[in-house]
């Protein structure tokens, strides 16, 4: 199993994944249908969730003691939000020909907000393995806490993974092809040659990402978040999985920032298989003793752990990384060779032309 659902909470914590996966396909259909919802959260509600994020700084609802504060205070909570708004708001430029979103220049980015992310990501991971490195002297694995109060198995992995990760940029291809859709009841910014293809490596590298670099979260924002664009590309979106993706990513954010008990607590909390022995235990009591390790800048992550009665089994993480880098591989090497038979540079034109996924999508801006 990847993750711990088990025992007494187990219906809470599937009742957990469930409430969040259909809460983003809903809030995502909101957001995307009309003007108005879209700049209703993406605009409205996140400058209104800045004024909180300024008011709780300055000592408001509870100051040092609010749950933002206590919890997902890093910087990098704050920049993945801010991040994702930004590519939402941009890709409702593109989508409703705003200002510069009719401009031909400005069609590259998406790919460049995208594979900006994905280097974050890769960075992290890269972290993980160093911090490792420094315990143990090689990559075989190590405990250490990170400032967002979790504590981290780094090792090869994370290096699998990053590799992985910076495949899966080239695996975007015909940046400069992004069209608005022209459907009947609603516009949608559409991507065609995103296809099944990239969009199996991408989930299989982040959800890799997220297990190994987020893990009590991973049931959220690695599972449930990355399935959730997935259905809707599948079922009734064809060619907006990117504009769905950063939707529910920016949506996921803002409800995280504000209510992060939700992921934490006994409740809703589902840890993975990598706390093996976290026997009634949440993501809440393992960031307590993480975040005071991160505080007191000595790395005896492995002694607290192991004083916790849990023991490291990242079986998993190596499994998922392996499968990350081979989906990722694959969809390159489909690219090259694709590319070498139609002769084209497949950053400016269409590789998956032909292609079931392609087609659907090129219908929707035929219309």
């Amino acid at each position: 199993m990847l993750f711990q659902i088990y025992g007494s909470m187990a219906g809470t914590q599937l009742l957990g994944w469930v409430m969040v996966f259909v809460g983003l396909i809903v809030l995502n259909e909101i957001a995307r249908r009309t003007k108005a919802g879209g700049i209703g959260i993406f605009v409205v509600l996140t400058g209104i969730l800045t004024v909180y994020f300024i008011a709780v700084h300055c000592g408001a609802f509870g100051g040092r003691n609010n749950w933002t504060v206590a919890y997902m205070d890093g910087w990098f909570h704050y920049f993945k939000l801010y991040a994702a708004v930004i590519g939402c708001i941009g890709f409702m430029m593109i989508k409703y020909e705003w200002w510069i979103g009719k401009e031909h220049w400005f069609k590259p980015f998406p790919f460049l907000i995208v594979a900006a992310n994905i280097m974050i990501a890769n960075v992290s991971d890269m972290e993980s393995a160093i911090n490792a490195f420094k315990v143990t002297g090689d990559f075989s694995g190590a405990w250490w806490a990170s400032n967002e109060g979790v504590f981290l198995y780094g090792g090869w992995w994370n290096i699998v993974n990053a590799l992985a990760g910076m495949i899966n940029i080239f695996c975007m291809t015909s940046w400069w092809k992004i069209y608005s859709s022209k459907d009947k009841n609603t516009s949608d910014m559409v991507w065609p040659d995103m296809t099944v293809w990239y969009i199996v490596a991408y989930d299989i590298w982040n959800f890799q990402y997220t297990y190994a670099n987020l893990p009590t979260h991973s049931w959220y924002c690695g599972l449930a978040l990355l399935l959730a664009p997935t259905f809707a590309n599948l079922f009734w979106n064809r060619g907006g999985w990117i504009q769905n993706r950063a939707n529910t990513l920016a949506i996921w954010c803002m409800f995280a920032q504000v209510v992060p008990v939700f992921q934490l607590c006994n409740t809703f909390s589902v840890l993975p298989a990598l706390y093996q022995g976290a026997n009634g235990l949440s993501a809440l009591d393992l960031y307590d003793k993480a975040i005071a390790v991160y505080n007191s800048g000595v790395n005896n992550a492995g002694e607290v752990v192991a004083g916790m009665g849990i023991t490291a089994n990242p079986v998993p993480q190596g499994v998922v990384s392996i499968l990350a880098l081979a989906a990722n591989v694959l969809c390159i090497m489909m690219i090259i060779k694709r590319s070498k038979k139609m002769h084209i540079n497949p950053y400016k034109e269409d590789v998956w032309v032909g292609t079931p996924d392609y087609e659907e999508a090129l219908e929707r801006i035929r219309q």
